[in-house]
């Protein structure tokens, strides 16, 4: 089994989430292997293979599907199994794509899943 977390108890507060007016739903997922370390806050959708990468638009799109919820290591040799957000509300500005792509390029896709984007001050 995968350790999502190496150290019980701790929580570095971060920005990703912007509030808790939507409820936050987590689902499992399995990430092709060979990516490095794919960040909290990712936004992933399956590719051609069935797995989960980061979400792009253009010639290799691949669609929105959730938010990873932990910093995941995919440097290995082997898929890995992960922790996403399916649905929630999130801050526009600490969201991560794949390729040159931005909040706006996914946000309908994703408020169709039940996945809000807010500007955060």
């Amino acid at each position: 089994m995968t350790n999502l977390r190496s150290t019980a108890g701790e929580f570095t507060p971060d920005s990703l989430i912007a509030d808790i007016a939507f409820p936050l739903q987590t689902g499992s997922v399995l990430l092709a292997a060979s990516q490095g370390i794919l960040l909290r806050g990712t936004v992933v959708g399956k590719n051609a293979d069935g797995k989960f990468v980061p979400a792009v638009t253009g010639a290799s799109e691949v669609v929105a599907h959730g938010i990873l919820a932990d910093d995941v290591d995919t440097g290995t040799s082997t898929d890995v199994v992960a922790v996403i957000y399916t649905s929630g509300s999130f801050n526009r500005a600490a969201l991560l794509f794949g390729g040159e792509d931005t909040p706006e390029d996914h946000e309908d896709v994703l408020r169709n899943k039940g996945i809000y984007l807010k500007a955060v001050l």
